[in-house]
This record gives structure tokens, C-alpha cells and sequence, in this order.
């Protein structure tokens, strides 16, 4: 008997197929490999449970980013503007996940999503999707997640601030808060080197050019006098586009910099209720190998190195062990693993884990003493 599947399948109707596919017969019956194994042959973009995208759209809007336009599967719940998503892809054989935020306003009439990644030309992923994304290129994405979203309550002034990359996510929301013919005001502070740099510069212009409420302030740090200021962030710039910042509700993303001078500024006013952050970066743990003790031992891999203070990923990956990794900060949880013997320190946090079988991350985990690992 041969099954013939229609590729194009409303969500609904995939729904009800994904019900019957789901069920402990059919997985039974798809042993050793899977319903998914299975379902790819008919279409990659096809599974039970994953949330799978196709790219229809690749685009280059500055030397050293890009930008995709994804069409995901049936099991995609939806984004709200400024959230993220873990992308996973595969390279070399090895799965490798980063987060991006989702760019595009809510909802589009397509049901397609729209990430950017500005490219670490030290990189894995970025430098991947940079140099091979193609039209039919398949990859895997969790929801969407975040809590860097617009408030069900829309205030009368808003202010954006971003810098690099941070620009995405604070993209969405603008996209959104267009989308919903927001009355209010809309600053939007944005930190590049150049003109070349700044990623949705021409969409930018265009919109400010639309809409009178909109306070387009780019800022090139390394082109003095070609932006409406000069310099980094501070108070001043502030003052200069958006004099009443104390009454609007603040939303930054960028380099750590950014960050800490914008909370310090917000916490010192006694205004921090204002401003949400969205951070991708985090400052750099300080181990001492002077003080590092005991050994850690991979089970799994039969492998045993001696602790030299770092995290457990990075001592993972030093002594040939490999574990899959996404964000290396804490973010995406894809390096979580069962630590079935001893004590963990959070670097981010100081907190010590000592609970046998506890699950960790290992990119900001380093040992206390001995430690066993499920890998």
C-alpha cells in the first residue's frame, strides 16, 4: 500500500494527521528510527513534535550580517514581537544551536518569521547561515521565548535603544508597534561603527520618513558627524532625543556596555521599573586554576582530566569530549546534562548545586571538587 501525503496540508488537516502519528502504535510500528525519520522522506520540513522551518528568503543587508525569512511547520506556536527562538542546524554532521531574536512584527499574513544574525567571524552558526542559507535550506526551531515583549497596556512613550545585533529584537517591536498604529511617541537610539553597519538602516529611514511620531536617532560611533550624535551611549544622548525618557517605557539591547551604563542609569534615577533589557552576552566568569581542586570525570566518554577552574563545558570540550552547545551564556539550555555525583558552582550566580542527578548547564557551571557527568 502507498501512502501519498499532500505537501500542502492546511494546519488544521496536519494537526489531525500529527494526532494518529503521534500515538504509541504508530511509534511502535516506525521503530528503530522514528516517525520523524520517516516523515522526512516525504518532506523535511514534516515532523511529529519538532517545530521545523524551510528558508524561502536570504537576504544581506550589511557585510557582516544576515537576514533569513523562514516558513516553519504546523507545530510552530507563534512569536510575540521581541522574542527569541533557539535555531538549531546542522554542520559538519553536528547539530549546533544559537539564539536569534525573531525580527518581524507578530503576525504576517504568509506565516512566515524573519531572524537576522550579524556574523562572529569567529563564529559556527552565523558564519554557516552567512556563507551557505539558501532558499530550501531546513532548520530546527524551538517557540519562541522571552519576556522582552510590548505590555498588553501600551504607555504613551516608548524609547528603543539598541546597538549591533541588539537591533533585531527592538526591530520587532517597532515593526509591531507600526503594525498596530501605535499613537504615542517612539524614540529609537541606535549604536553602529558606520552607516554601512546598521542593519535595517534604509527600512528605518523610510519609516521615520512615514510616520511623524517616529524619532529615528542613529548614532555611528566610528563616523563622527554622520549621525544625529556622536559618541557612546549616556545621559546626554538621552537628554537630546528624549528628554522625557523618565516618564516612557525604555527597552535596550546590545553589547554588555550598553547594558550596564543604561540599568546604572535607570537605578540611579530610581526609574529601573521602566526599562526592560534583553542581554545576549554576559561578562566573562573569573576562574582561578589556583584554586581549582579535584578531577572531572566524563562517564559516558570513559574520560577522567583534572579540574583547572573553567566551566564545564569549556573543560569538556578540552578534553575531547564534545557535548552539543547553543548560547554559551545560559540562554538556550542546550548544553544541559545530568551530574550524577558532586558539587557545581553557577558562575553567573555563585549558587552551588550538590544534588545528586541534578541537571545543569554546563556553560556556566564549574566544579567544586570532584565531579561526575553524564557525557
Amino acid at each position: 500500500m502507498t501512502v501519498v501525503l499532500n505537501p500542502n496540508l492546511s494546519r488544521a488537516g496536519w494537526r489531525r494527521i500529527r494526532r494518529v502519528l503521534d500515538s504509541r502504535v504508530v511509534g511502535a510500528l516506525a521503530v528503530p528510527h522514528g516517525v520523524d525519520r520517516y516523515l522526512g522522506l516525504f518532506n523535511p520540513v514534516w515532523s511529529v513534535r519538532e517545530v521545523r522551518a524551510v528558508v524561502t528568503g536570504v537576504a544581506h543587508h550589511t557585510e557582516d550580517s544576515v537576514t533569513l525569512t523562514l516558513r516553519p511547520n504546523a507545530n510552530w506556536e507563534g512569536a510575540r514581537a521581541g522574542q527569541y527562538v533557539r535555531l538549531a542546524v546542522e554542520i559538519g554532521g553536528v547539530r549546533r544551536t544559537r539564539c536569534f531574536s525573531v525580527a518581524g512584527a507578530a503576525h504576517r499574513a504568509d506565516g512566515t518569521i524573519e531572524i537576522t544574525a550579524k556574523v562572529n567571524p569567529a563564529g559556527t552558526v552565523s558564519r554557516y547561515l552567512k556563507e551557505h542559507a539558501r532558499p530550501g535550506l531546513v532548520v530546527v526551531l524551538s517557540q519562541a521565548e522571552g519576556g522582552f515583549v510590548l505590555p498588553a497596556q501600551l504607555p504613551g512613550r516608548i524609547v528603543l535603544i539598541s546597538a549591533g545585533s541588539g537591533i533585531t529584537p527592538v526591530m520587532s517591536l517597532l515593526r509591531a508597534l507600526v503594525a498596530r498604529r501605535f499613537p504615542g511617541q517612539v524614540t529609537f537610539l541606535h549604536y553602529a561603527r558606520t552607516a554601512q553597519q546598521m542593519i535595517y538602516r534604509e527600512e528605518l529611514a523610510a519609516l521615520a520618513a512615514a510616520c511623524p511620531r517616529l524619532i529615528l536617532a542613529p548614532v555611528y560611533t566610528r563616523a563622527p558627524g554622520a549621525g544625529r550624535l556622536d559618541g557612546r551611549f549616556c545621559r546626554e544622548h538621552l537628554l537630546e532625543v528624549a528628554p522625557d525618557y523618565a516618564d516612557a517605557l525604555t527597552y535596550v539591547c546590545g553589547p554588555g556596555a550598553l547594558m550596564d551604563t543604561a540599568a546604572a542609569l535607570w537605578t540611579a534615577e530610581g526609574i529601573e521599573n521602566r526599562l526592560l533589557t534583553e542581554r545576549f552576552t554576559i561578562r566573562a566568569p573569573v576562574t582561578d586554576a589556583g584554586d581549582a581542586t579535584g578531577e572531572v570525570r566524563f562517564i559516558r566518554s570513559g574520560i577522567t582530566a583534572p579540574n583547572d577552574g573553567r566551566t564545564l563545558l569549556e573543560q569538556a570540550e578540552a578534553a575531547g569530549v564534545n557535548p552539543e552547545y547553543g548560547c554559551r551564556m545560559g540562554v538556550c539550555h542546550s548544553c544541559s546534562s545530568i551530574k550524577p555525583d558532586g558539587s557545581v558552582r553557577n558562575v553567573l550566580t555563585g549558587a552551588v548545586t550538590s544534588e545528586a542527578g541534578a541537571r545543569i548547564q554546563l556553560c556556566v557551571t564549574a566544579p567544586c571538587g570532584d565531579v561526575e557527568l553524564d557525557l
